[in-house]
């Protein structure tokens, strides 16, 4: 027997025939000489007395092997996951749970230089709200660009619930492109979701508003409010999304909640929640239910079926109507053209998701036990026979029995599901704080649409995510919880406690394992997709020197090695910098009162990590600016004096002493 076939034996006869913390450590200093070829014997009893002094059960061992990964490793799987009310987007490893990087979108932030250089703040400035600048956002929906129902790497996409507005970050460098605000509507939540091959990124209104951001009063919100899905046309050449070629779809003024598209079978089509057909607008003071009891008094909702496909067609063919310079296709067309239905559903639906086959869609409803499953099949059936009733605003309305395929009952408070590759879906359970695993069935696979285990989270689980688990190719490794609430799990920190990241090992087909709790305090994660690493091809330093990452391209105007220096036209000052380890050329830049300056530094390292950074105290200025990179930033010399610039990224040995100085005189 060789000495890794050894170690391994050692493995199992201690993990069988020992007890307690001691064996279950012992079992992993055998996994441990097992990695290392079994060249060093670890001292068992002394590790034994670690896990008991600790109070680690085997169970706590056998986690925490499945979750470590050794400094220099990396992780298998990244999430992007939303930072909520931060305006961010959060990256996480798995499976370590490491936070990796906080990607600024909606939000200024300083580390990244993000909003302070004249690249960025144009990326904030193109979204502002007529002419008013936005400089938080709520994002929600991450949504991975997709090549034939999987996951590419290539482009991540992401709401902000709060002014209806759609970003686009570029994976090649982790960096927000471009954010579009949506003329139609002021909130959205049924976005982002990327259609099979990213041609459209779906973008539902959330509450009902009057277009264009008009005035309206609430007594006339059935003649004047309405909901709308957004169908933003994504150029995958460009990298950006195209509003000449985007255009909405108007709905009735009922909520969006999340929306799916369709894949396989289903791809041209996609679903929506619609809650609130009661179209209640609260009025405490004037002696009417509040929102949360009248958006809650009927039995069934609607799940709103849109043939996006169509709309398009309709769309390019020029029967729409201009809204604030882009194309809405009114509810009647939709209807005329065959674009919009509705199915009724259980009341107050949350989450929507198409199964991996695009056969089947699951809607949980947060006032049902049960997670309602509706045939596409069925619903196409039900528009041939063309045997529906129409709501009051003309909406073919099918009739539920004949969508429906199957309702499974799971528990208290049913949001989301996402799927394996094993034939299991999860159901995250807010009311009963769980994670629910059930069988998807359907023709050829015996033994289906059944409830198998329920894992208790902790606590009020909102989203879930598996790896590619909304897509034709999920992976059935991990599952991530992501709670809304964390009570007891961490030492307080004061009133506001973080939320908590719940890691479960799904890869076994008869049990959930909970792994790993992890705190995070920056935010929301409100919802996540998560991507194998093998498939994201990120750059460590720019391609060329002087590179422009708002365009991807080099830059004409980036300052090159032997090329720097102040250049006067009048009052208006070129600063051209280049900066390496450890100083910045110029390292003077005199101006006078009144100057107007442009000022654009490259950062000529070619090394991996060679980040250099660049605080101009004074003109509010921190830029980051990574090997490659060329940045600029404008400002008004305003104030005579003397301002040290320096490097805020520590860089090497000497990083205190790269800085410069500023000089504005009278």
């Amino acid at each position: 027997m060789d000495e890794k076939a050894k170690v391994s034996s050692r493995f199992d006869r201690r993990t069988v025939f020992k007890s307690g913390a001691a064996a279950a450590v012992v079992g992993a200093a055998g996994a441990s000489l097992w990695r290392s070829g079994g060249v060093a014997r670890a001292d068992d009893d002394d590790i034994a007395k670690i896990a008991e002094a600790r109070g680690l059960t085997p169970e706590d061992v056998r986690a925490a092997l499945k979750t470590y990964v050794p400094s220099g490793t990396y992780d298998e799987t990244l999430i992007f996951a939303s930072g909520g009310h931060s305006g961010q987007v959060l990256v996480i490893g798995v499976p370590s749970m490491r936070l990796l990087k906080q990607i600024a979108v909606f939000t200024p932030e300083p580390w990244q230089g993000y909003g302070f250089s004249d690249e960025t703040r144009a990326v904030l400035e193109a979204s502002a709200f007529d002419d008013k600048p936005l400089t938080w956002g709520d994002t929600h929906h991450p949504a991975l660009s997709e090549t034939n129902g999987e996951y590419d790497g290539q482009f991540l996409f992401i709401n902000d619930k709060a002014h209806a507005r759609m970003a686009v970050i570029d994976l090649r460098d982790f960096e927000t492109k471009q954010i579009v605000k949506n003329p139609h509507i002021l909130s959205n939540h049924g976005g982002a979701f990327a259609t099979p091959n990213t041609d459209y990124i779906i973008d539902g209104s959330q509450y009902a508003t009057p277009f264009g951001w008009e005035y309206a009063p609430l007594s006339e919100y059935k003649e004047k409010y309405r909901g709308a899905m957004t169908l933003w046309k994504f150029d995958r050449e460009t990298g950006r999304i195209d509003p000449a070629l985007s255009f909405s779809i108007e709905l009735p003024p009922y909520w969006q909640d999340l929306a799916d598209a369709g894949k396989g079978p289903s791809d041209g089509w996609m679903f929506s929640n619609s809650f609130n057909t009661e179209m209640a607008t609260g009025g405490i003071l004037e002696g009417h239910p509040p929102v949360e009891a009248g958006a809650s008094m009927h039995d069934m909702d609607y799940l709103s079926v849109i043939n996006w496909r169509k709309a398009a067609e309709v769309a390019a063919a020029g029967k729409t109507e201009d809204i604030k310079g882009m194309p809405m296709i009114r509810m009647a067309t939709a209807v005329e053209e065959g674009i919009l239905f509705q199915v009724p559903e259980p009341k107050s639906p949350h989450g929507v998701d198409v199964t991996p086959t695009g056969e089947y869609i699951v809607v949980a409803g947060k006032l049902d036990p049960h997670v309602t499953v509706y045939s596409f099949q069925k619903i196409q059936d039900a528009i041939a026979a063309g045997n529906f009733e129409q709501d009051e605003f003309g909406v073919p309305i099918l009739p539920f029995d004949a969508c429906v395929e199957t309702q499974v009952e799971l528990g208290l408070g049913p949001l989301h599901t996402q799927f394996d590759d094993q034939g299991f879906a999860y159901t995250s359970l807010f009311l009963d704080s769980a994670i629910a695993r059930w069988k998807v069935g359907g023709e050829g696979i015996d033994g289906g649409w059944e409830m198998v285990e329920k894992l208790p989270v902790h606590y009020n689980v909102g989203h879930l995510c598996v790896v590619g688990g909304d897509t034709m190719a999920p992976q059935g490794k991990h599952l991530i919880a992501l709670n809304k609430w964390s009570i007891d799990r961490f030492t307080p920190v004061g009133p506001l406690f973080p939320q908590n990241l719940q890691l479960i090992d799904i890869s076994s087909p008869d049990t959930l394992q909970l792994l790993f709790d992890m705190p995070l305090g920056v935010g929301e994660p409100h919802y996540a997709q998560a991507i194998p690493t093998s498939k994201l091809a990120p750059w460590t330093v720019y391609p060329e020197v002087g590179w422009d990452p708002a365009t991807q391209a080099l830059s004409p105007d980036a300052p090159q090695p032997g090329k720097e220096g102040v250049v006067r036209d009048g009052n208006k000052v070129a600063v051209n910098m280049t900066s390496i380890r450890s100083h910045f050329t110029p390292d003077w830049v005199n101006l006078q009162l009144g100057d107007e300056v442009t000022w654009r530094i490259t950062n000529i390292e070619r090394a991996d990590d060679a980040t250099h950074a660049f605080a101009l105290p004074g003109q509010n200025v921190n830029l980051s600016i990574e090997p490659g990179e060329t940045i600029t930033v404008s400002f008004t010399a305003d104030r005579p004096g003397v301002y040290p610039f320096y490097c805020t990224e520590f860089c090497s040995a000497l990083h205190l002493e790269m800085m410069g100085y500023m000089l504005v005189s009278p």
